[in-house]
């Protein structure tokens, strides 16, 4: 038994199985993306995060003092270049990678133990801290909350027919991250299942980049 020939129509693709044609629906790109079989999309608006219209946008600050303004279009594709291919398909795509294959984007895996702090890949800002994280047996990194709720966007994602999840993009790049489920661990019972590709390890005694530190306070104080 085999398929004897497939042909792509509008919206269904024709499969031929012992010369009986059977109609199945044809698997649209976002779900060829979760297969990581799509085409990456183009750096811009995505649903729930907008670019900033230029360099002169005023200034927001998250909840913790860190600089939450998003990045132009233009910024943020000039970070998404210096990812690698993969990268850019988990992070600007929206892509999933593969189960127990994550590596961050600085090379630590996806069930890293080491103590410190998870930024984004594009943009840097602080996400998610090694004391949050647990092992969720999923094969992707797991942490039961944010370091800073105001540093990630969360919007309803219908993306996969039957279902509806909530998708997690970091405030600042609008970078796709990866999903949040409601069968975490106490003490908020949210599951936070990132891509290890959208991520970036910085490990606890190691000096943050400047895009990765809260706005000294003085600075905060002399914009107002």
């Amino acid at each position: 038994m085999g398929v004897l020939g497939v042909s792509v129509g509008a919206g269904l693709a024709a499969v031929t199985l012992l010369t009986v044609p059977v109609f199945i629906p044809a698997l649209q790109p976002r779900a060829l993306q979760i297969m990581g079989l799509g085409a990456s999309r183009q750096v811009g608006v995505k649903a729930g995060w907008r670019p900033a219209k230029g360099d002169e946008a005023a200034q927001r600050l998250s909840q913790s003092g860190y600089d939450i303004t998003p990045l132009t279009a233009q910024k943020k594709s000039e970070l998404a270049a210096m990812l690698t291919d993969h990268q850019r398909r988990v992070a600007v795509g929206s892509g999933t990678e593969r189960a127990f294959t994550g590596e961050t984007v600085n090379g630590y895996p996806h069930d890293n133990k080491k103590a410190g702090l998870y930024v984004a890949a594009i943009g840097g800002l602080p996400l998610f801290s090694s004391e949050t994280k647990f092992d969720s047996g999923t094969g992707w990194p797991s942490f039961y909350a944010p370091v800073d709720p105001t540093h990630i966007i969360e919007v309803k994602d219908s993306s996969v027919p039957f279902m509806p999840r909530v998708e997690v993009l970091d405030a600042r790049a609008g970078s796709h991250l990866g999903h949040v489920f409601d069968d975490g661990p106490r003490p908020t019972g949210k599951r936070y299942c990132m891509n290890a590709a959208a991520l970036k390890f910085i490990p606890e005694g190691d000096e943050a980049p400047a895009e990765s530190r809260p706005i000294p306070q003085e600075k905060q104080e002399a914009d107002l």
